[in-house]
């Protein structure tokens, strides 16, 4: 008679759980973006559309903010890793040579009648073991304290490196998975906003790109004009130039140059030119200066938009700015009140 048991469920491993989360994320996200879109399509106007489409941009770049901020400490892992790994095997090269003088100098020991503790070490199977138990720098003779001293250090430091390494390692995996998380939000709300503008004609695109204020718009050259990079010789000077000169470059989220850019790849770009460095977030370059308020911007300056501080530009004089405004866009000039405030600094 057929067994009606459930079959035994296998426990997830760290591993897949990690991984079936991070699916879970990218789902909820796309679901996310296109809740109340597919079903409601015949009924959005225009005029919903580039709403949405705006909402979806927004939560975009600052998703690409966290993929920014999650890539910069990836690489600094990676970086940290390498480096533990490389001075690791320098020091296992010096122990290697410490244990090699202290097997010929238990060698003399041996020919010569006895079996001392650096004998005993070089034919130990474990010697960190055999030192922790023997307490041998006190019982050793004066010739072999040194050797046998510096084997211990030796393996100390290897072991230590070691740990530090595997600790790397797992913050670096981290890192990673947590990257691919962000960068299946961006690419889902991404999908979603091209979708909902290809139900435009081409006029009505036209006329969301142009529209005052938009985040993609260029500022009115009549009511600004073009306000001239500054030539004084000074680091703010080389850095607006630098933001000109990036002017027509396409944004691609998560680049930094020098053939695209997103807005705090830009603005970090650009401040390298004029031999500062920033950091590479948005929610951290506001703070990588002195702030400043708004009556006292100058050419050079960051300034931030949103509550959540997700956007940023270079002031550049006469009220506008050099920002890369978003995916489909380029590079351009902007007047500073086409978005919400949120503050500016001026890097150091």
């Amino acid at each position: 008679m057929a067994s009606h048991r459930k079959p035994r469920q296998r426990p997830l491993s760290g591993g897949t759980v990690r991984t079936a989360a991070t699916l879970a994320l990218a789902g909820a996200a796309t679901a996310t973006a296109f809740e109340g879109t597919s079903h409601a399509e015949p009924q959005l106007t225009p005029a919903q559309v580039k709403t949405e489409v705006d909402r979806l941009y927004g939560e975009a770049e600052a998703a690409t903010e966290r993929y920014n901020g999650a890539k910069a400490e990836s690489d600094e892992a990676e970086r940290a890793l390498t480096g533990l790994r490389e001075e690791a095997a320098r020091k296992q090269d010096r122990l290697n040579t410490a244990r090699s003088a202290l097997g010929a100098l238990a060698a003399s020991q041996y020919r010569s009648g006895g079996l001392g503790p650096a004998l005993q070490l070089a034919m130990a199977s474990d010697p960190q073991d055999y030192l922790d138990r023997a307490g041998m720098l006190t019982r050793a003779g004066d010739r072999t304290a040194a050797e046998v001293a510096s084997v211990k250090r030796g393996l100390d430091e290897v072991g230590q490196l070691r740990d530090q390494a595997a600790g790397r390692l797992a913050d670096l995996r981290a890192r990673r998975q947590e990257l691919a998380g962000h960068k299946a939000v961006i690419e889902g709300k991404l999908t979603t906003a091209r979708q909902l503008l290809a139900r435009l004609t081409a006029e009505e695109r036209a006329a969301y790109e142009a529209r005052p204020g938009a985040a993609g718009a260029a500022a009115p050259a009549a009511a600004h004009g073009t306000p001239p990079p500054p030539a004084d010789g000074s680091r703010a000077a080389r850095a607006v130039a630098f933001a000109y000169g990036a002017i027509g470059k396409p944004y691609v989220w998560g680049a930094t140059g020098p053939g695209a850019y997103d807005c705090s790849g830009l603005t970090q770009a650009a401040w390298r030119a004029a031999g500062v460095s920033l950091p590479r977030t948005t929610y951290t370059q506001i703070n990588a200066g002195r702030r400043v308020s708004r009556d006292q911007l100058a050419p050079g300056d960051l300034v931030f938009f949103y509550s959540g501080v997700t956007h940023v530009g270079m002031y550049v004089g006469n009220g506008q700015m050099v920002h890369a405004p978003r995916p489909g866009s380029t590079v351009r000039l902007a007047p500073v009140d086409s978005m919400p405030w949120a503050g500016a600094s001026r890097p150091a």
